[in-house]
């Protein structure tokens, strides 16, 4: 049990921890993409960052609505993997000289991010099927939809641009 969450006893303590888990991940994202925004020197990647920063925002408000739909307040808990998953992306881009090898840092550490968010919307998906929250199924599944077809731009930007500009 974390610091500031309630134990996990049941299978809807666990889904409602989850759900916390990615509204932090989510807003976490939207604080570290204006940087990495900044930093991009690639405009292919740098537009692919400001589009899934607006895409994020999106995701949050339905976040909050899923929320809404459960009867509960909208609100997080720290999640110590997108945390560490940001926290390393940002060290890598401080010690990164050459903007195309950061390009190509930045990118991977992306796809950390959207790996990390399918697991996890996935995960609800499945939990909020379980329990009958059918309501809820629908907007996740629309997020799921968003981080899967981001993931495959960004593995296609890697590997038709960004990595070879690197090597």
């Amino acid at each position: 049990m974390g610091l500031f969450s309630k134990p996990i006893k049941t299978m809807d303590d666990l889904f409602h921890h989850t759900l916390q888990d990615i509204y932090y991940a989510e807003q976490q994202i939207t604080k570290a993409l204006p940087k990495m925004i900044a930093k991009a020197s690639d405009p292919q990647l740098k537009q692919g960052f400001e589009t899934h920063l607006r895409e994020t925002e999106g995701q949050i408000k339905r976040l909050e609505q899923v929320f809404q739909d459960l009867g509960q307040p909208a609100k997080g808990v720290r999640c110590a993997a997108m945390d560490g998953i940001i926290e390393e992306a940002e060290e890598i881009i401080g010690d990164t000289d050459d903007a195309d090898v950061r390009d190509a840092a930045m990118l991977a550490a992306a796809q950390a991010v959207e790996h990390y968010e399918i697991t996890r919307y996935g995960t609800l998906i499945a939990h909020a099927q379980q329990l009958g929250h059918t309501k809820v199924v629908a907007p996740l599944q629309q997020t799921l939809d968003e981080e899967k077809a981001t993931d495959k731009k960004l593995t296609a930007l890697a590997e038709s641009r960004v990595n070879r500009k690197a090597a």
